[in-house]
């Protein structure tokens, strides 16, 4: 278990667009995402890219489990999404406030605009290619992380900066 420090806004890595992976299935590839489970867990996040520990490679991970910042209705177990792509986005779209493990020292939330529903094509460990049909809090976090792996970060996406609250102010409107 190495536990990677989120790689924080400003760094050069967090806005390099991402490689694809060639061998899904091998050692490096579990490495990646056992680092991404053990940080993402460590930082109380519900996501975390491969570019936030460092790695420019498609890979993301999402697990919908209440954190300090974070009491969902549902949980969502772990999945592993690599070299992920977006199929299909509903035209449909809500705000909902974000934060991010890459700017997480500022410690602000802002309000972003994303697709209720989304479609996700990717593999898995195993190299199996799946489709995952996501609508919610999962379509919201798996369209954040994938900004990642195009070298965004979830500022990039607001339209009004009069949104941003600190996490203290986040909290006490939950």
């Amino acid at each position: 278990m190495i536990i990677r420090h989120a790689t924080q806004i400003g760094d050069p890595t967090i806005r390099r667009r991402s490689k694809p992976i060639s061998k899904i299935v091998s050692s490096a590839t579990k490495k990646i995402v056992q680092n991404l489970i053990d940080s993402m867990r460590y930082h109380e996040l519900v996501g975390m890219a491969a570019p936030q520990i460092g790695i420019n490679q498609r890979i993301f991970i999402t697990e919908i489990r209440k954190t300090k910042a974070r009491k969902p209705k549902d949980s969502d177990p772990v999945r592993i999404f690599i070299n992920p792509r977006i199929i299909r986005c509903s035209k449909k779209q809500v705000f909902g406030y974000e934060a991010c493990g890459s700017v997480a020292y500022a410690g602000i939330f802002g309000s972003v605009k994303r697709s209720c529903e989304i479609t996700v094509e990717a593999y898995d460990t195993k190299g199996k290619k799946f489709k995952l049909y996501a609508v919610g809090l999962l379509a919201r976090i798996i369209q954040h992380e994938n900004d990642h792996l195009e070298g965004k970060v979830f500022l990039d996406r607001m339209a009004d900066m009069h949104s941003l609250k600190s996490r203290e102010e986040y909290l006490k409107s939950r």
